[in-house]
């Protein structure tokens, strides 16, 4: 009768160990690339990726800079280097669901070198 609690644990445990946890980035790591993108220092934001050996799609989604993303931080504060380089390094399926084209055309950023990018990227063309 023991061994059942026992084995329960084991599996519970080896259950724990065998989902791959949703990858989120400290807030010191988040505060970092924030800063990057707002110096549009994109040397730099592919160093900190790459000490922290980090995938810029793995973490995409759990950083955010004043509430927003990546890339409508950079849209806002005219980083096109380090907005373009975001851009080419997620998805194409990421980049077009995530509506920032239709969002910077919305807020008076329609001007912004950047758009042109994500339209392309996310298979707008024009």
């Amino acid at each position: 009768m023991k061994l059942l609690p026992a084995v329960f644990c084991g599996v519970v445990v080896a259950g724990a160990v065998l989902v791959s946890p949703v990858v989120h980035a400290d807030d010191q790591l988040a505060a970092s690339m924030c800063d990057y993108v707002k110096a549009d220092d994109k040397n730099r934001l592919r160093k900190v990726l790459s000490d922290y050996r980090l995938r810029l799609r793995n973490i995409y989604d759990g950083v955010t800079c004043n509430g927003d993303s990546l890339v409508r931080f950079a849209i806002k504060n005219n980083a096109a280097d380090v907005g373009e380089f975001i851009v080419k390094q997620l998805p194409a399926a990421q980049v077009a669901a995530g509506g920032d084209a239709a969002w910077a055309e919305g807020n008076g950023f329609a001007a912004s070198p950047l758009l042109a990018v994500i339209k392309e990227r996310a298979g707008g063309g024009d």
